[in-house]
């Protein structure tokens, strides 16, 4: 007797297949999703650094840096009052809700309201930039007032202990409570993003920190929800002291 074969496969068979081809899949996209994941923080990255080349080069033509933008200006800084401008310095958003001022430098790329956005690309996405709003020596507003810095002198602005300070871990103590833990005290500007988690979740200890209306900031790796202070996606960037005077310098804006 001839015995007879299928020419198909049985449940079992097919269900096996489909198991194998799905951890094939799963494997393939993983990887995938997490290079889509990195190439936007890089573009993230370079978005933020372009933004503080144009800084840098708005505080050599002007003598100053720009006010933030606040969340109803279009992209373009804002004083406090109808009287302040540039000659008085004195910026009206601070620091929660400021975002980088865009137009105000002239940049592109921009999204329908005149924000700058990371790579994510959302509303809640949008740049933000803080600059130090206080008086330095005998100069008010100092780095927004033009000629202000000027004013104040190198000397004492180097030697103003905290300007904006970033911490490794969050802190709400001043010189961030020791030096181990210091990246920086001298900041006179940041433009931040808050990453692909800008609207889930409740912030971690950490992103917390910047985003709590003060002058002292978090920068380190990204962490994950389980990490000690919670999840960190922020990216933060900020320019030296000396990178900005030695910037102004070479345009004559300094000293």
């Amino acid at each position: 007797m001839k015995r007879k074969y299928s020419n198909g496969f049985s449940l079992v068979e097919m269900a096996v297949v489909l198991v194998i081809i799905g951890l094939l899949l799963g494997g393939l996209l993983m990887p995938l999703a997490t290079q889509m994941e990195q190439q936007k923080i890089l573009e993230t990255r370079k978005t933020i650094e372009a933004a503080k080349e144009a800084l840098l080069g708005f505080a050599a033509a002007n003598g100053r840096l720009p006010c933030p933008a606040d969340e109803n200006s279009n992209g373009v800084e804002i004083f406090l009052s109808a009287a302040d401008n540039a000659s008085t310095g004195r910026c009206a958003a601070y620091p929660n809700g400021s975002f980088l001022p865009a137009v105000t430098l002239g940049l592109n790329g921009l999204d329908s309201e005149g924000y700058a956005t990371d790579a994510w690309g959302i509303r809640q996405n949008r740049l933000r930039y803080m600059v130090f709003t206080g008086n330095i020596g005998p100069s008010n507003n100092t780095f927004t007032r033009a000629d202000g810095m000027r004013s104040a002198g190198m000397a004492t602005i180097a030697g103003t202990p905290e300007l904006l300070s970033i911490c490794r871990t969050n802190s709400t103590a001043t010189n961030c409570g020791g030096a181990a833990n210091v990246l920086t005290l001298q900041a006179p500007m940041l433009v931040f993003s808050l990453g692909r988690n800008a609207t889930s979740g409740a912030p971690g200890v950490d992103e917390a920190q910047n985003l709590n209306n003060d002058t002292i900031f978090v920068s380190h790796e990204m962490a994950a929800p389980t990490a000690p202070n919670g999840e960190f996606d922020d990216i933060l960037s900020w320019v030296s002291i000396n990178t900005l005077f030695s910037r102004m310098m070479t345009a004559g804006t300094l000293p």
